[in-house]
């Protein structure tokens, strides 16, 4: 799998159902989610990340926020309500045409798009936090690891990461499938019996691995944090701080 069937895959996903492919779940099929319901999503969930960061001591400013993955821009609008400035980047066209239908951050929000395997149109130092959640599990291991390298280089020494992704699968049925079974067998269960309109191929980052790769830049994991997962994953939020005076 490379960057060119992802961006094919989310490309499909964000002109069939975007709201529903950034958010999966079964009862918001069709056309389920809400404008309102979900950017509301979105701000409770960036509300309790920043006040995280408090709690750990991590003051990452509120000047420039990257948005890793924005999708259709639940989390980009959200991030505008605290920082003067935020970036969010997508692989797929349609799914940024939504974002820029679902701005309400009046002119807050640039939205770009991002099909290179690094974050080049970005200087050093550039952002204030990262964000990424629920993204880098779609991306081949090789490729996420590589974006991470990026967080950190494009993060000013001083600033913060929040990154959400799965740590492991769980040992339950779902999760012993997504383990064991060949991806061609997944790919047409997710089309053929779960109707998904391109599939969503699953990747776990292990902490121990995003540690040692934040690492090399300078960066430390402050706390992980479990969270949802649905029966099939074992999702870990990440708050990351690359302490001032350490560029990467």
């Amino acid at each position: 799998m490379g960057l060119d069937e992802v961006r094919a895959d989310w490309t499909r996903l964000g002109s069939s159902e975007p709201l529903w492919a950034v958010c999966v779940d079964p009862a918001k099929r069709g056309g389920g989610w809400g404008d309102d319901e979900f950017l509301a999503s979105g701000a409770a969930e960036i509300d309790a990340a920043l006040g995280r960061l408090t709690d750990l001591g991590l003051d990452p400013g509120q000047h420039r926020a990257l948005d890793f993955g924005c999708g259709a821009g639940r989390l980009s609008n959200a991030l505008a309500g605290h920082f003067a400035e935020v970036v969010g980047v997508d692989i797929s066209e349609p799914m940024l045409a939504e974002a820029r239908r679902l701005d309400r951050s009046g002119g807050r929000i640039g939205f770009r798009i991002n099909d290179t395997p690094d974050l080049g149109a970005f200087g050093d130092g550039s952002f204030d936090l990262v964000y990424t959640d629920l993204v880098l599990q779609h991306l081949p291991p090789a490729l996420a690891e590589g974006y991470v390298r990026e967080f950190v280089r494009v993060l000013r020494p001083g600033g913060a990461m929040v990154i959400g992704v799965p740590d492991r699968e769980r040992p339950t049925a779902k999760g012993l499938v997504f383990r064991f079974a060949p991806w061609p067998l997944i790919r047409l269960a997710q089309r053929r019996l779960l109707g998904y309109p391109a599939p969503m191929r699953m990747h776990p980052l292990p902490r121990r691995r995003l540690a040692a790769v934040l690492a090399e830049g300078g960066a430390r994991i402050a706390a992980s944090d479990a969270y949802w997962g649905g029966g099939h994953w074992r999702h870990l939020r990440h708050y990351v701080r690359l302490p001032a005076g350490e560029a990467p």
